[in-house]
């Protein structure tokens, strides 16, 4: 290997990219995920929002049509902040 030239990416396994990757800060590891999610396959990533459409989907009918109650904002902030609080 030659003065700042990469390894081989077949020669390091993925236990030593983790090993390498908790190393770095907080900051240097959110970056590192936001770049490792970016260059996953956009197929991939347009099917992953077609899923949430439909979920949305599902839950939008789910308050219409009555099984799901909804709550206003304030409520549902007291009710999470009461159960932080136990």
């Amino acid at each position: 290997m030659t003065s700042g030239a990469y390894p081989d990416p077949m020669a390091i396994s993925i236990d030593q990219i983790t090993d390498a990757a908790l190393a770095l800060s907080s900051e240097a590891r959110a970056l590192l995920a936001d770049r490792l999610v970016e260059s996953l396959d956009p197929l991939q990533d347009e099917e992953i929002h077609q899923l949430w459409a439909i979920e949305a989907q599902r839950r939008l009918d789910e308050v219409r049509c009555g099984p799901v109650k909804s709550i206003d904002g304030a409520e549902a902030i007291e009710r999470v902040q009461c159960a932080m609080t136990q």
